[in-house]
């Protein structure tokens, strides 16, 4: 565990290790085939698993990058508008958002297992059984890990995590535990996933107003909260900015005068989660059939 978390030289030579990863996916397994979530070396496992996943996509090695991306130059190479790449509109970022990975195999070993649908379920099963706070927070971290970037690994994933594994329920559920840590990273993986244009409604729908009741009356006092913070606004950017619908959620959630009060703090120490809670508000006032509702 210490060792995966020395750099990324560390994390290569582990990866390319032959059977540990496998090893340690076992021994999640077993764990919590024979309900055992909550022991020390699952939570050892899962925390070697999470900074092995670090990174993952720019260390990969050149073999996995090359199959995992060719979809995608294809898809690039076969778009009738040479320019659109450069320009990054909304339809091209789309279709890069829905590049499938290549199919996945039954029998993954090794580095291939990292980012496979068996993990993530695995994942998610401790977030939803486990009661051990690091094993909880190494889980959400190894996701938000997986979910970082914009190559189709990463929405691929998120994809997995939405809608073929149902697990905004357990992250939902780790939005109201009582460590903020846990919290903190629960928030910062949804923020991965509302990157996502077709999980958005999905997410929306699932955690908005949770998180809306996460937001503190005015910028709070600690680093951790108002990272939190940070977080809970770029996701609700990332959430409303298309959509008028979740903009009217959040108003339901009475998060406005909320988002306000935060973005008015002028304090350089905690300027983040004001700036976050601004660039929320002028997406906000984008949506102009709500005008009316904002000023009542």
């Amino acid at each position: 565990r210490n060792m995966s978390s020395a750099g990324p030289e560390g994390r290569k030579k582990m990866r390319e290790c032959d059977g540990l990863i496998d090893s340690l996916v076992y021994y999640i397994q077993g764990a919590i085939a024979d309900h055992e979530p909550n022991d020390k070396a699952t939570e050892n496992c899962v925390c070697i698993l999470h900074n092995l996943s670090y990174q993952l996509e720019i260390e990969l090695p050149e073999s996995y990058a090359q199959s995992i991306y060719m979809q995608r130059r294809n898809i690039s190479n076969n778009d009738k508008t040479p320019s659109c790449f450069g320009t990054r509109s909304r339809k091209v970022k789309e279709k890069q958002q829905d590049t499938p990975l290549p199919e996945e195999k039954s029998n993954p070993k090794g580095v291939e297992s990292l980012w496979h649908s068996t993990l993530i379920r695995i994942y998610l099963s401790l977030i939803a059984k486990s009661t051990r706070n690091y094993t909880q927070e190494a889980s959400l971290g190894a996701l938000q890990n997986l979910t970082a970037g914009t190559g189709p690994m990463p929405f691929a994933v998120a994809r997995t995590v939405v809608q073929k594994a149902n697990g905004l329920p357990g992250i939902r559920a780790m939005l109201h535990v009582g460590h903020p840590a846990v919290r903190k990273t629960a928030v910062s993986l949804l923020r991965n996933l509302s990157r996502n244009t077709f999980l958005q409604n999905d997410i929306a729908r699932e955690v908005l107003p949770d998180l809306v009741s996460m937001l503190p009356e005015c910028v709070p006092r600690s680093d951790v909260a108002c990272e939190t913070t940070t977080s809970i606004c770029y996701t609700l950017f990332n959430l409303t900015q298309s959509s008028s619908h979740n903009a009217r959620l959040l108003l339901s959630a009475h998060g406005l005068p909320k988002v306000i009060a935060i973005s008015m703090n002028d304090s350089n120490m905690f300027s983040k989660a004001s700036r976050a809670a601004s660039v929320l508000l002028y997406s906000l006032w984008s949506h102009t059939d709500l005008h009316s509702a904002y000023k009542k």
